[in-house]
């Protein structure tokens, strides 16, 4: 059975909000903290989906690079084996570049790609960090046909086309961690299309964790047919659609997240894409509206420590985004 609250009047004042019994094993693994409210030391290595499958390690064991022009950039993004490409300076580039298998994309402080996108496309093994995306005439990041492995972690989107980091077309293995998208309507696609199943079921395995979507529309993010997916310790504030959006069977844990002015915090069925499944627990709500909610999730296989939701806020504005960190 689907429970629908569409356009709810907003909760006034701060309340936690979970599931009405509904909820199954897919808190396997998990463990809450109490800690203080500080951003955590950023990850060598990624948690969540990106973790499982013999892990990602990107270009390690690699030799370096650095880059500061487009041409050095696509070029080095093209060349096989392991390799670690840093990222020096603003670089204009233009369409959707290939990355291939075994890279780290790693932005030195104030790194910037204006222009276009990032296509990992069937490519294993990828990381992405520390980078500022601005402007992209398609996709930032672009993730599909089969690729495995992917982390994307501590990077900036705004201002751009379409989504931030999509994922589709069959890929599976990822971690979308501590990024921060402002300014921007299509976030985070999870799925290509609803006839798209025979490519997708079984895969799209992601987890979401640790993302600030700071007053941006749509897609945090909008799924299909993945089951599970995990959306936890992100915060969600003023977004003016909607939170999470679970569709084609799809089953998503949306735990311990922090939703600030936020009328729709997840919808059950999106545009006329059927219904998926969406367990929703332990989250913080202010001034937002009631979830949608539906059925039962997988369980999540892996180990992580959550947050407790009531301290996300802080966590977050202080970590998420690039040049948060050092890489």
């Amino acid at each position: 059975m689907t429970t629908r609250r569409k356009r709810v009047p907003a909760l006034i004042g701060a309340a936690i909000l979970a599931a009405s019994g509904m909820f199954v094993s897919a808190e396997a693994g998990a463990r809450t903290v109490e800690p203080a409210a500080v951003t955590p030391m950023a990850e060598t290595s990624p948690t969540g989906w990106a973790s499982q499958n013999g892990g990602t390690t990107g270009g390690a064991g690699g030799s370096t690079v650095t880059v500061s022009t487009a041409s050095a950039l696509t070029a080095a993004l093209k060349q096989s084996g392991r390799l670690i490409i840093r990222v020096s300076g603003t670089i204009n580039i233009s369409g959707m570049n290939d990355v291939t298998s075994n890279k780290s994309v790693l932005g030195n402080s104030g790194a910037t790609i204006t222009g276009g996108g990032l296509d990992v496309d069937g490519a294993n093994n990828v990381i992405i960090r520390n980078i500022t995306f601005r402007g992209w005439a398609d996709d930032a990041i672009n993730v599909q046909d089969a690729s495995k492995n992917v982390w994307i972690d501590h990077n900036t989107f705004t201002d751009g086309y379409d989504g931030a980091v999509d994922i589709k077309r069959g890929s599976d293995f990822a971690t979308v961690s501590w990024n921060r998208v402002y300014d921007h309507d299509k976030t985070m696609l999870l799925g290509h299309s609803d006839g798209n199943g025979s490519q997708d079921i079984g895969h799209l395995r992601v987890s979401y964790h640790h993302n600030w979507f700071d007053g941006t529309t749509q897609r945090h993010p909008r799924v299909r047919f993945g089951n599970p997916v995990h959306v936890y310790n992100n915060y969600y504030s003023g977004n003016s659609g909607y939170g999470v959006a679970t569709t084609c069977n799809a089953g998503v844990l949306v735990e311990g997240n922090y939703f600030e002015n936020v009328d729709e915090p997840t919808h059950v069925g999106e545009g006329s894409s059927p219904d998926g499944n969406l367990v929703f627990r332990n989250n913080t709500s202010v001034n937002s509206g009631a979830p949608e909610t539906r059925g039962s999730v997988a369980s999540i296989p892996y180990g992580y420590t959550l947050d407790p939701s009531a301290n996300v806020k802080g966590i977050v504005t202080g970590g998420a985004g690039a040049n948060k960190i050092s890489v």
